[in-house]
């Protein structure tokens, strides 16, 4: 699930997902992103939808923060079944910090819109604990 190119196409897909933010009232109703998220398989797209989804979220709820990327297995294995995804282990970044974050997402069966999302912000991850986690500016 997370080879060069699937990597290359999500982190078009966050991208494109930012900027979508930035014009629309529910990103993940945005056909350009949606397009993109019907390229990937369903699982990466399922992943892909919830990290989006909690990115715009979390900025339209907490506006202290401007999360411009979400990892979901920084700091622990995801889980899934059908519409339902778990990041217990996942990260946020805000203005050159990274956050511990956990979510649980449910979409549609198509896996472009989030139906159900709850997630919790946790503490700033220290710099030294980034490259063990692959976690960069």
């Amino acid at each position: 699930m997370r080879n060069p190119q699937t990597r290359l196409l999500a982190s078009m897909v966050a991208a494109l997902g930012f900027v979508s933010w930035t014009t629309a009232a529910n990103a993940l109703n945005d056909d350009r992103l949606n397009g993109q998220l019907m390229k990937l398989d369903p699982e990466t797209r399922l992943e892909q939808t919830c990290d989006t989804e909690v990115m715009f979220r979390i900025n339209r709820e907490h506006p202290q923060f401007r999360v411009d990327k979400v990892i979901a297995y920084a700091f622990g294995d995801t889980a899934s079944s059908e519409n339902l995804f778990k990041a217990p282990g996942a990260v946020l970044r805000s203005r050159g910090k990274w956050y511990r974050l956990k979510y649980i997402c449910m979409t549609g069966p198509r896996h472009l819109d989030a139906h159900k999302l709850k997630y919790e912000i946790g503490p700033v991850v220290p710099r030294s604990d980034w490259k063990a986690h692959y976690l960069y500016d």
